[in-house]
């Protein structure tokens, strides 16, 4: 009995003591396992260090060497306008005061093309803007000033106010836009949703050039189409716009401008305009804040052709009287096959080749005139607006009266009427525009300038009605002229 009696006393200790080792052994496990997560990577094996290296080195690419040297130069563009309320009920009309405005806030990118702090960017980012604050990726804030801008190339030029004493600031370089290949690698740098995002650091996207020379139909109502842009599918979203666009070897291609969206969001249809014409734009805009476009006095028209082709040629339909192009030869009927490097299949492409042609730089048109190609010589002059005299109307308006010149260097259908060439920020807050022809005040027929600004003068301190024309529409705003 004592002897089998002993028998669970034994099993008892075996046991006792297995799972006190199974304890101890748990916790020696744990104490390997903390070791191992507290192990820094470069202390392991040589062979895991050089394959580590190996894989670093490779994380470099192309993409990632481009992008460190532009982001320090790409910059957050914040503005503030003003805007005139409008009415959107009968109770907001009865209410709210004549001329009514409001501050709003505006966001887009830049890009820092010198050290003393020229920045660009787009021109419908800092539009009617009353203040506009640049934020560099470290973190640094400055006022800037809008040096000029060009509306139809949708550029603009601002100037850093840079203290004394202040770091230098880092500068984007610039490549050459001639040339891209279709499906090369770019980059789009910006600051897309602006603070949403907390830290200023811009934002990088990748893809490649899709397409180049693209003319897009359309806009935002204002601007009927963007000319010989770059097309790319790197993701351009809101906020991105006046940021650079940029190839491999980290040098700035172009400027994001736009993208064709149902969903307002990025579909790989991104559009930039070329850094060879923002270069030449900028140059103009840094010397007196004026761009001096190219005008030749011509314009083209689509020939149709029956059947399923959906285009035959283009001919020149107007030639305005004592252009350059009527002293270089060119006639109306004349079928245009090329102006400048543009090869002309639509009349898109004519406005493309006029847009990248240089003030006071010969332009070559190519026609075909009896079966045969030949080229003709143009020298650009100064668009008619440019040299009217200007008519000074109150404090608030420049006009110019129409001609025929100014009416086919406008593209307008009215054939009377007084050109706005220059307005102030209350003028721009009434909705109105640069480019817009003032065609009636009230109940009078506008003729000219002088009429314009004699009407405006006589109605102190009444209600005015004035109708324009725009993009080829009509259209009016109201308002209150102070006594």
């Amino acid at each position: 009995m004592q002897h089998t009696s002993l028998i669970p006393v034994f099993a008892l200790l075996a046991l006792t003591t297995a799972c006190g080792g199974a304890a101890s052994g748990s916790q020696t496990a744990r104490e390997r396992e903390r070791e191992q997560l507290e192990e820094v990577p470069a202390a392991r094996a040589p062979v895991a260090a050089q394959a580590s290296d190996r894989a670093q080195d490779s994380r470099r690419t192309a993409i990632v060497v481009a992008s460190q040297r532009v982001a320090p130069a790409v910059v957050s563009v914040n503005v503030l306008r003003r805007e005139r309320v409008v009415p959107r009920t009968l109770w907001e009309e009865m209410m709210l005061p004549p001329g009514a405005e409001r501050e709003t806030a505006g966001l887009g990118s830049g890009f820092i093309i010198t050290a003393e702090g020229l920045v660009i960017t787009n021109e419908h980012v800092v539009r009617a803007a009353s203040e506009v604050v640049v934020t560099l990726p470290d973190g640094r804030e400055f006022d800037a000033d809008v040096v000029g801008s060009d509306e139809v190339n949708d550029l603009a030029l601002l100037r850093i106010r840079l203290p004394r004493g202040e770091p230098a600031l880092p500068v984007a370089p610039l490549g050459n836009s001639d040339g891209l290949m279709i499906g090369e690698w770019v980059i789009a740098i910006g600051n897309p949703f602006g603070f949403l995002l907390s830290n200023p650091e811009p934002s990088v996207s990748a893809g490649v050039v899709s397409a180049v020379g693209r003319n897009i139909l359309g806009g935002d109502g204002q601007r009927s189409y963007s000319l010989d842009m770059i097309q790319t599918d790197a993701s351009i979203n809101p906020g991105n716009s006046g940021g650079a666009l940029v190839n491999a070897l980290g040098e700035v291609i172009g400027v994001n401008s736009s993208i064709l969206s149902n969903s307002g969001g990025s579909e790989g249809l991104g559009f930039a305009i070329p850094i060879n014409r923002a270069r030449r734009i900028a140059l103009d805009l840094a010397d007196d804040g004026q761009y001096r476009r190219a005008w030749i006095g011509a314009e083209v028209e689509p020939v149709r052709a029956e059947g399923p082709r959906r285009l035959a040629e283009v001919r020149i339909s107007v030639i305005a009287p004592g252009s350059p192009a009527e002293r270089a030869g060119l006639r109306t009927g004349m079928r245009v096959v090329g102006i400048g490097r543009q090869r002309v299949r639509t009349p898109l492409d004519w406005q493309a080749g006029l847009l990248n042609a240089a003030y006071g730089e010969p332009l070559e048109v190519r026609v075909m005139e009896n079966g045969r190609e030949r080229a003709v010589r143009v020298q650009p002059g100064d668009l008619p607006s440019v040299n009217a005299e200007r008519i000074q109307a109150l404090r608030d308006f420049q006009l110019v009266t129409l001609t025929p010149a100014i009416r086919a260097e406008r593209g307008l259908t009215n054939e009377q009427g007084a050109l706005i060439v220059g307005l102030s920020d209350a003028a721009r807050g009434l909705g109105l525009q640069e480019g817009d022809l003032v065609l009636q005040i009230n109940r009078l027929r506008i003729t000219s300038a002088e009429s314009a600004a004699q009407a405006l003068q006589q109605l102190g301190g009444r209600s005015v009605v004035m109708y324009f024309e725009r993009g080829g529409r009509v259209g009016s705003t109201q308002f209150v002229i102070g006594g």
